[in-house]
């Protein structure tokens, strides 16, 4: 074969195709020609690539893994998003994953593209024992402040669960007014798989309506900044004024 050839095989094998990337480095390893060597050398690196994202997606099931060992079954990470932006919902997110589930690359959702995140958004609904959302507008938000909203979105997304979790490990907060056993974990969405889950469908869902409300309320460049305070979007105030959608507290210069 070409090099090009062999090349073009190494690009169609999937990402984390450890058997197929194995098969590849052992067909050509003892192949002299340069070109070879060095596409051989790219495939064994994405191979330590993969290993050592195996490794590091198993420490994200050490929390699990303790709580299992001590007799519960259904495990609930639980987070939110949306605490600060000045305009949208706040979106909580509650899923229970199966028993020793190794799902590669999850993580806290700002760590990761868009691309990323949307990918594992699918992977964790098609895999997920059960998984709630909770969605607070901005007029509640108004009502009650942020940090009660946050609370009552999270209550949500846990009653919205369709398999009532043992146990909640929370991304740092202990939720009010609810009795199942919590964890709360400093940094748990870098620490825990389901708590990163959970943080990855909440920032899927939550972009995803920033976007529509986007094609609703332009002027502000909701689809990019997801209601944050970016330049555009205090352009956008400067020259419109606040949209049904913004939160009146968090822009009382505006209001």
């Amino acid at each position: 074969m070409s090099i090009g050839d062999i090349k073009n095989e190494l690009k169609n094998i999937l990402q984390e195709d450890m058997d197929g990337l194995t098969a590849f480095v052992k067909k050509y390893e003892n192949d002299e020609r340069t070109g070879v060597i060095a596409t051989v050398e790219q495939a064994k690196k994405k191979i330590r690539h993969i290993e050592d994202e195996i490794l590091r997606s198993k420490k994200m099931l050490e929390f699990e893994h303790k709580y299992i060992d001590m007799g519960y079954e259904y495990i609930c990470g639980i987070d939110e998003v949306g605490r600060g932006p000045l305009a949208g919902p706040v979106v909580s997110c509650a899923v229970i994953l199966p028993k020793n589930e190794l799902i590669l690359y999850l993580n806290d959702s700002k760590q990761l593209s868009k691309k990323k995140r949307e990918e594992l958004y699918d992977i964790i609904l098609e895999k997920a024992v059960a998984y709630g959302i909770g969605i607070v507008s901005e007029r509640r938000i108004d009502e009650i402040n942020i940090l009660q909203a946050t609370y009552e979105a999270m209550r949500m997304a846990i009653h919205n669960l369709k398999v009532k979790p043992d146990i909640l490990l929370n991304d740092a907060v202990k939720i009010p007014e609810v009795d199942i056993k919590q964890v709360p974990i400093i940094k748990g969405d870098t620490l825990s798989a389901t708590i990163a889950a959970a943080s990855i469908v909440a920032k899927v869902t939550r972009d995803r309506m920033m976007e529509e409300y986007d094609k609703i309320y332009p002027g502000y460049d909701f689809a990019s900044n997801k209601g944050y305070g970016s330049a555009k979007h205090y352009e956008g105030l400067d020259a419109n004024g606040p949209c049904d959608i913004h939160r009146r507290t968090f822009i009382k210069e505006y209001v």
